[in-house]
């Protein structure tokens, strides 16, 4: 009778995260809690209960969690599930009639209204009696369920007494754990794909590796380039700042036919390096090292040096050639002809790249594809793990989804980032095809009504999809907010960038405050992509004029605290404040004995860095699950960035001074 029907017992709609129907998995990283949604509703006036069941790869059952409601009379329920380990997960929603919580609620009603008195009791009892023989049911609840029963039975004990036998906290415990439940209705399961930590969790740093230990002439003026030797040096710095990942722009020959000089000029001098990103040349193409840098044995050393550190090597995968790339002569089926013969450079008009064409993917597919996977699998044997993929949306969206398929299957360990200023709707479609993450607009969003705007956004609307790394900076990207806001300015977007974000990066001389721009233009003057460039870090730190240290706490307390090393559990807080920003961040975490810790971080955020802000934080308290209280109702939080320690309640005044300390990062204490 019910054959091809769409509803179960019970309608199940609206299930997340469900990616378009479940055609794409839902990302997720181990041990990182999962927001589950769905819309469930019956007919008529008894309860339900509604679960979410997490299936591992084997399609076991790994946990299951009581899903609560979502407002009144919304009919929606949330909760959360947590994948322990990497790999193709799936998860499904459960609704069932509530037998135990409808015998309550209506035991409860029309006792106190002495209606059906005796009939209630002895439904109660019934339930309970029948409820104790259920399979999986612990031989302790099952004795707690039949003593209720007989209480709620006996009719030598006052009406109050035998429902309160019935309603017991031992009762209600021993539900919690097992309901009691009927017509039991299943959704289809959905796809998880659990990654390992670097695809959702990490903070990336990045230098130009010809620049490390590169030397100026002062009598002639020549450089000589540093190589993957003297760059080595620089990793202890980067480690010791805490960062996970450190990214290199391409390491490949670059193109000497129609090279670009100092700050994008069409005319190179005989000295110019060239842009990294314009790649290939008769030394070789992607698959070649720069001459200057080294061999693969001192790349090979690099990366092994920073694997000693802590560090992990992300490589530049920059899908695009300089004139004299092998593959112009070789292959110019792989790019666009114009009529006159000539192969078209990148354009995005009015603008022209003339150090660069760009691929073509619809003449030979097959064949571009397949170099392409050769050149990604040369790379992953010298030991990188992580890909920066340059301007991906300029590629067919098709590509992308076969070679991260391809390259995962055979390594599920290795990392694509996304460098995708585009619309969303590209953005969000490189997600789905595979991309572990991407670069965001971030970098754009800097009054208080953006910040909200875009943390909610990224946090609970396509986290599912789409997980953004906060990079404050890029050799393209000095934004205005930085080119005049001072050195406040770059302590507020490091705040807001590692706090709210479990990705986060930067790019070398963010710690030394570099902000002057070309003129008009939101790109550094002298921009190293075209240049060599010194920096000495160490004296800056010495003089105090650098930010290392702040970058090395904000570091530090993100790996001292789990609760900012997940994306979908963050809460915007209300301010009284047009320019200050506050949220908060909640991780319940559970130990394999069985115990508990909850961490919970609060921020708040002066965004005007040319003054001080003061007024008042409205805290949506359920939001941090606490659990102690003074006497006086208030709760203890730390300071983590100037060590004060101050008592907090829903209300909450702050004064925060951009010159001094434009933020607070607190902590909410746990144990007295």
């Amino acid at each position: 009778m019910r054959e091809g029907l769409r509803f179960g017992r019970f309608p199940i709609t609206e299930i997340s995260p469900v990616i378009d129907g479940g055609l794409f998995p839902a990302k997720a990283v181990p041990g990182a809690d999962l927001e589950i949604g769905a819309t469930v509703f019956r007919e008529g006036h008894d309860l339900l209960g509604v679960s979410a069941v997490l299936l591992d790869p084997d399609g076991s059952e790994s946990q299951r969690t009581r899903l609560a409601p979502v407002g009144k009379g919304s009919d929606g329920w949330t909760g959360r599930l947590t994948p322990a380990d990497t790999g193709r997960w799936s998860f499904l929603i459960e609704a069932w009639s509530d037998l135990y919580g409808t015998w309550r609620h209506n035991a409860e009603v029309k006792i106190a209204a002495d209606v059906d008195v005796n009939l209630m009791l002895a439904e109660g009892a019934a339930l309970l009696t029948k409820a104790a023989v259920d399979d999986g049911r612990p031989a302790a609840d099952a004795k707690t369920f039949r003593a209720a029963a007989g209480q709620l039975a006996d009719a030598t004990l006052s009406v109050p007494a035998r429902l309160g036998a019935g309603v017991h906290a031992a009762v209600l415990a021993a539900v919690e754990r097992l309901p009691i439940r009927d017509l039991v209705t299943s959704s289809a399961a959905y796809p998880i794909q659990v990654e390992r930590d670097a695809a959702g969790r990490g903070s990336w740093y990045e230098f130009f590796p010809r620049s490390e230990g590169a030397v100026r002439d002062p009598a002639s003026g020549e450089w000589t380039s540093g190589t993957f030797r003297t760059a080595a040096a620089r990793l202890e710095a980067v480690a010791g700042m805490g960062f996970d990942v450190i990214y290199l722009p391409p390491i490949h020959p670059i193109g000497k036919i129609n090279r670009k000089g100092r700050n994008n000029t069409l005319v190179a001098g005989p000295a110019d390096p060239g842009s990294p990103w314009a790649i290939g040349s008769d030394e070789g193409g992607h698959d070649a090292i720069h001459p200057d840098l080294g061999g693969f044995a001192d790349f090979d050393a690099f990366v092994g040096r920073a694997a000693q550190l802590g560090l992990e090597v992300a490589l530049d995968l920059a899908l695009q050639c300089a004139p004299d790339h092998p593959w112009a002569s070789d292959h110019p089926e792989w790019f666009t002809t114009r009529i006159d013969g000539s192969i078209a450079f990148a354009e995005n008009p009015p603008k022209k790249y003339q150090d660069i064409y760009p691929l073509n993917f619809d003449n030979d597919p097959e064949g571009l594809s397949r170099e392409i996977l050769r050149i990604v699998e040369l790379w992953i044997g010298h030991g990188v793990k992580i890909f920066r993929v340059d301007n991906p949306h300029t590629k067919p969206v098709w590509f992308w989804e076969w070679l991260i398929a391809a390259v995962n299957a055979r390594h599920p360990e290795v990392v694509f980032l996304a460098e995708a200023f585009t619309r969303p709707a590209m953005m969000h479609a490189l997600g789905r095809a595979g991309f572990q993450q991407s670069y965001s607009y971030f970098t754009w969003r800097n009054t208080r009504l953006e910040v909200e705007e875009y943390l909610q956004q990224i946090s609970h609307q396509t986290a599912a999809f789409f997980r953004p790394n906060f990079f404050v900076n890029t050799p393209d990207i000095l934004t205005e907010y930085l080119q005049y806001g001072g050195p406040a300015a770059f302590k507020i977007r490091a705040v807001l960038a590692a706090m709210g974000s479990p990705l986060w990066g930067m790019y070398a001389g963010y710690e030394l405050f570099e902000h002057v721009a070309r003129p008009g233009a939101e790109e550094y003057i002298d921009n190293e992509k075209f240049e060599y460039k010194q920096r000495d870090f160490a004296a800056a730190e010495s003089a105090g004029r650098s930010l290392a240290p702040f970058i090395t706490r904000l570091n530090r307390i993100r790996r001292d605290h789990p609760a900012l090393l997940d994306l979908q559990n963050l809460t915007v807080q209300s301010t009284s404040d047009v320019a200050t920003v506050a949220f908060s961040k909640h991780k319940t975490i559970h130990r394999p004995d069985g115990s508990t810790v909850k961490d919970t971080i609060i921020v708040v955020a002066n965004l005007d860095p040319h003054s001080a802000r003061e007024g008042a934080v409205y805290l949506d308290l359920a939001a941090l699950e606490l659990d102690i209280f003074n006497p006086d109702g208030t709760f203890v939080v730390d300071e983590l960035i100037s060590g004060e320690t101050w008592n907090w309640g829903s209300e909450n005044y702050f004064r925060l001074d951009a010159h001094r300390e434009p933020a607070h990062i607190l902590h909410v204490r746990r144990q007295r």
